[in-house]
């Protein structure tokens, strides 16, 4: 499948701010089942702009922006070419072994309700506990494509009457982790015809003879060629698209707009 992103972030000041410093996570890599055929970053203001791969094997960009500025648009567009291998990834940057996604972080440490819902589904093999795991997930939150709530842990959004793609991926790699499989939270865009105003996020977990696998609970499916994958880390703060610091006086607005269809 050939898809198009179209990806927009502004961000507007109630004070003029001296510097910006953003991190962009927004370059998705290639890998043997996602083929990047073209990728533009542009900035609507003179800015400095170094690329480089963060510890995750991410690609990033590192972009400084000297003020007074009282606007900035950061727009990513291009496309990528994929294909559906059931949701296992094989042929990405990967410089650190699975184990490593064992670990909690505080987005992602499970409390005892998170506990109890993994132990619902532990059983048979890793892959059959994931698949379940996704499943139930999925039949039980009532997901919404609401403003993000910022820290949100997978315990608040567990808890929660209504869950963002975020939150769910989040419930996952710590229900994942409490099972002992090593599992990742994942940053990238997904067309299913309709338009999004955020980014989407999912999980991926470790299976032995297999690799890593994606799971979408928002769909209660495996990720297919409807998905490009752009960054992965232990939680949604190593994977964030857009990410930085201001010097400057007052307060910000953010706004994203995403569109991702079949080109």
């Amino acid at each position: 499948m050939r898809l198009a992103i179209d990806h927009r972030t502004t961000y507007r000041f109630s004070e003029p701010q001296r510097r910006l410093t953003q991190l962009l996570r927004l370059h998705p890599g290639d890998t043997s089942n996602q083929t990047v055929a073209g990728w533009h970053v542009h900035v609507d203001c003179d800015a400095r702009m170094r690329h480089g791969r963060d510890g995750f094997g991410n690609h990033t960009t590192m972009l400084y922006v000297d003020g007074p500025v009282r606007e900035i648009e950061i727009a990513v567009s291009g496309e990528v070419m994929t294909s559906d291998a059931g949701g296992v990834v094989r042929g990405g940057a990967e410089p650190l072994p699975p184990a490593l996604f064992l670990r909690f972080t505080p987005l992602t440490t499970p409390d005892d309700a998170i506990r109890a819902f993994a132990e619902g589904v532990r059983g048979g093999t890793a892959i059959e506990q994931l698949h379940r795991l996704n499943v139930a997930l999925f039949e039980r939150a009532t997901v919404k494509e609401m403003r993000l709530v910022p820290r949100r842990t997978a315990a608040q959004a567990f808890a929660a009457d209504a869950v963002t793609p975020r939150g769910m991926a989040h419930i996952f790699v710590a229900a994942a982790r409490v099972l002992g499989v090593p599992a990742r939270y994942v940053s990238g865009y997904r067309s299913d015809g309709a338009h999004h105003s955020m980014p989407h996020g999912w999980a991926e977990a470790w299976v032995d003879d297999l690799g890593w696998i994606g799971f979408d609970a928002t769909a209660g499916l495996s990720c297919d060629d409807h998905y490009v994958r752009v960054a992965a880390a232990l939680d949604h703060a190593g994977a964030a698209p857009v990410a930085g610091s201001r010097l400057g006086e007052g307060t910000e607005r953010m706004d994203v707009d995403v569109v991702a269809r079949e080109s």
